[in-house]
């Protein structure tokens, strides 16, 4: 027997109905963004994180010593593991995230107060510098957490994880007349 095998996102259920225009708060769920772990070997962490840190298309997000989340927003999932095995030199192991993992784009003058209901984490400017990152949870779900903006942050979740995200920042987020949609 012959079964077609339909790929849909994981939050295709929540976010199906009518766009409704973007609040000043807004969370934007990436459609199939590339992403790749990246582990350097022993002693060519310092190494592997300049050659990833001198492209300027490729984001990159720290997970641990020696580990970082690498997001691109123009690369194909195979193009990215390719070149990122190119960049460090077989100094690193690198494994596509792509299909596992949901990135949730949360925006707008309220951000931190609604992270502040789930995160245990200061992300006050002064704290939190634009471009830093850090695995933290968010309730009870794990998140890679970056702040990409002044006022944008980045959720990087598993993919089983999306939907209970998806409903605690929508309900985080009530009070500041939340909204959602996918990304362009």
């Amino acid at each position: 027997m012959v079964r077609d095998y339909n790929n849909r996102h994981a939050l295709e259920q929540k976010l199906r109905s009518a766009p409704r225009p973007a609040a000043a708060d807004h969370l934007m769920v990436g459609h199939w963004r590339a992403m790749a772990t990246v582990l350097a070997r022993a002693g060519q962490a310092e190494a592997v994180r300049q050659s990833i840190a001198s492209v300027p298309e490729l984001s990159l997000r720290f997970s641990g010593p020696g580990e970082w989340l690498v997001v691109s927003e123009v690369e194909a999932p195979s193009g990215l593991v390719r070149r990122l095995e190119e960049l460090c030199d077989w100094g690193a192991y690198v494994v596509d995230q792509s299909d596992g993992r949901v990135v949730f784009r949360l925006t707008g003058p309220n951000v931190r107060s609604i992270l502040a209901k789930g995160i245990g984490l200061d992300v006050h400017p002064a704290t939190f510098s634009l471009g830093g990152s850090a695995n933290v949870l968010c309730g009870h779900i794990p998140v890679n957490l970056a702040r990409t903006d002044e006022d944008t942050f980045e959720l990087i979740v598993p993919r089983s994880y999306a939907e209970s995200l998806f409903d605690d920042l929508m309900r985080m987020g009530r009070a500041f007349d939340l909204t959602a949609a996918f990304s362009d």
